[in-house]
């Protein structure tokens, strides 16, 4: 089984956790999101790569999804000492990673290599790859100007009204090669739940990469981040009323409907099932709320599954009661 993930954000984390249960950590790509990422006092700052990152090495904070569990911020605190206002906190155990990858690419290492290095020391065995090891960013364009992400998310709470998303840099990236190569080897391949404009649209935006799920022969599955017309976390939701798109599980399944074969719609959205396979994409109705671990794992197996029923040759797919105990 060889399972690539796209993603970027917490939801996006939790179901790789679940997929590292269910299927094996040694069977998972995950392609990442860096258009998040940013730099603060002069250090290199991935905050999709740590997400998950530091959720297959079980330690993240369990409460934001985000950051290290336990984490203390003493340096933010001296810093406001000092008379500045963070905007932005880094624990001090979080601040370590952001120092070494800093280092790192100043020394000439690759965004790539540096979190392969990172994840392997976190004892992580997935391949956690950036999609570009090239710069590109997120600017969000709004009513209130124009601002880089991380200004829009974490400063400004994301409250100013969006009238357009820009991928800077975006046009001459080059994809992560390794990326590519996982895409066109897979056996199945995972949009997450992730922010659809915020995590996933960078990542299609880089030449290549959205030919590559359309030439995959894997089959290509969506999980929903959107149910009952509101996202479960962020500003998904608000991003696709503001874009003047419907906020639906529906209009996801439709920005992602010229490569997808199946859609995952939350059991609360049943209903809209019939508008999903009108489009002609497969669909599983199922509880995609991930409460605690189990939940994770026992999504991620559905999907698994869902996505075996789509391929003429079965693999297998994962057994429910096979997932570990942890879980």
């Amino acid at each position: 089984m060889n399972v690539v993930v796209f993603t970027g954000g917490v939801g996006g984390a939790k179901l790789c956790d679940g997929l590292a249960c269910s299927v094996g950590e040694e069977h998972l790509t995950i392609i990442v999101n860096t258009a998040d990422d940013f730099e603060l006092y002069g250090l290199h700052i991935s905050p999709d790569l740590d997400t998950v990152m530091y959720t297959l090495a079980g330690i993240a904070n369990p409460v934001t999804g985000w950051g290290i569990e336990g984490d203390t911020f003493n340096n933010f605190d001296m810093l406001a000492r000092y008379g500045v206002s963070p905007w932005f906190r880094l624990g001090d155990r979080d601040l370590a990673t952001h120092l070494l990858r800093t280092q790192l690419l100043r020394e000439g290492m690759q965004l790539s290599a540096i979190t392969r290095l990172l994840a392997q020391r976190l004892g992580v065995k997935a391949r956690i790859l950036p999609m570009t090891d090239d710069r590109v960013r997120t600017v969000v364009d709004t009513d209130e100007g124009l601002f880089h992400f991380q200004e829009y998310f974490v400063r400004l709470r994301w409250q100013p009204e969006v009238r357009s998303l820009i991928y800077e840099g975006a046009e001459e990236a080059h994809p992560n090669d390794e990326a590519l190569r996982a895409i066109e080897t897979a056996d199945t391949i995972i949009i997450a739940p992730s922010n659809l404009y915020l995590s996933i649209d960078p990542i299609l935006a880089l030449p290549g990469m959205k030919d590559a799920l359309l030439n995959a022969a894997a089959p290509i599955i969506a999980v929903t981040p959107i149910i009952s017309g509101e996202a479960v976390k962020g500003p998904a939701a608000k991003l696709m009323r503001e874009l003047g798109v419907e906020s639906s599980a529906v209009a996801v399944a439709q920005h992602y409907a010229d490569f997808i074969n199946g859609f995952v719609l939350d059991q609360r959205d049943a209903a809209l099932e019939p508008h999903i396979a009108s489009m002609g994409i497969g669909v599983l109705v199922t509880d995609t709320l991930m409460t605690d671990r189990k939940a994770r794992a026992r999504l991620a197996c559905e999907v698994v599954n869902f996505a075996d029923r789509l391929r003429p040759e079965k693999l297998g797919g994962c057994r429910m009661d096979l997932l570990p105990p942890q879980a």
